[in-house]
């Protein structure tokens, strides 16, 4: 099936600007600034970057951003990895991408978040014309930050709503950071009609993805793997909130290599992913960050069906669910299934009779 998943229509909810640069660009960036860098050769960077996944370990996986945002402090620059992003989603097959990053990580050389975004959006523009697969950008802020600084996110957030920016995130170590300390910015995108996404049940228990529906709002939450720890007896029993997630159809942005790559599974063989997608919740499959993990969509889809044994049908299940989950607008939303995934897999399946 490698060869039917490569042409699959794809759709991509949780994938972040600065975790998926090339590393040629950085190079290339990082020797126009006179930034050193631990590796100089394309391919021993992309090594350096993917060390910390290969060991499982946190700490090692999240130096590496450190290194990207570092050589993306201009708008220049910006605009440069925002379009070579959207261009790489359109080689793997992505139709429609929601690619989010943190603007406040961007300002250390003077920049305004207002002019951060900017020129992302004119990059994701150029790449999008470029291409034809369509993105659209979220805006996020960390757990670990003055809550101000997140309601000044959320507000510039707001403010890019009409030209591209559909949501917000917020990211970061769960761990002793519970998203209601940041619930005047949630507050703000609430009564604004605003998206919300919040990574939750990552490194965390089940309270931190609770908090981040009920306290916060969130409309989607960003793996969501510690769920399963909500069964109040063995097997496919749920608890009060997988319920209340499935219920109300709240969609689980899902990332296989990643999730062992930070620790969060110990064995993929063991990811909750192909439980969650049997019992009928909203489960789209992602990249997080396709430099650290080494990976694309197609194969995260591959590695699913490595894994996992999954049938075209699922693979068509699974991009609908995450273009139903999509930030977009519903007239988008209904184009994509309508013109593109359901008559490209009807048409797969065609070639697979």
């Amino acid at each position: 099936m490698n060869d039917q998943i490569q042409k699959m229509p794809k759709v991509q909810l949780h994938d972040h600007l600065d975790g998926g640069l090339r590393p040629q660009t950085i190079i290339d960036l990082a020797h126009e600034k006179g930034i050193p860098l631990p590796e100089s050769d394309p391919d021993a960077l992309g090594d350096w970057f993917f060390r910390g996944a290969a060991q499982g370990d946190l700490p090692k996986y999240l130096e590496g951003f450190a290194v990207t945002t570092s050589v993306m402090q201009d708008a220049e620059s910006l605009r440069r990895v925002a379009r070579e992003h959207v261009e790489d989603l359109a080689a793997d097959g992505v139709i429609y991408g929601e690619i989010r990053f943190a603007p406040v990580l961007h300002t250390s050389s003077g920049l305004k978040m207002e002019e951060v975004v900017e020129a992302v959006l004119e990059g994701v523009n150029e790449g999008s014309l470029k291409t034809g697969t369509i993105a659209r950008i979220i805006i996020c802020s960390l757990r670990h930050m003055d809550p101000a600084i997140t309601l000044d996110s959320a507000k510039v957030a707001t403010q890019f709503r009409d030209r591209g920016v559909v949501g917000f995130d917020l990211a970061g170590d769960e761990s002793g950071h519970p998203p209601a300390d940041h619930n005047d910015a949630f507050q703000y995108l609430r009564k604004k009609n605003f998206n919300i996404t919040i990574h939750a049940g990552e490194a965390f228990g089940l309270s931190s993805i609770w908090q981040a529906i009920q306290h916060c709002g969130a409309h989607r939450i960003g793996h969501a793997t510690r769920l399963v720890e909500d069964d109040t007896v063995p097997g496919d029993h749920r608890g009060t909130l997988g319920e209340y997630i499935l219920d109300h159809r709240i969609p689980l942005e899902m990332c296989l290599s990643s999730n062992l790559h930070t620790g969060a599974v110990k064995d993929l063989e063991e990811h909750p992913f192909p439980r969650y997608l049997r019992e009928g919740y909203r489960v789209a499959l992602n990249v997080d960050n396709t430099l650290m993990s080494r990976t694309t969509l197609t194969r995260e889809w591959q590695l699913a069906q490595d894994l996992f044994s999954l049938q075209i049908s699922d693979y068509e299940r699974i991009a609908i669910n995450a273009v139903k989950g999509a930030f977009c607008e519903h007239s988008l939303r209904k184009t994509l299934i309508q013109d593109q995934i359901v008559p490209r897999f009807r048409a797969l399946r065609g070639d697979a009779s």
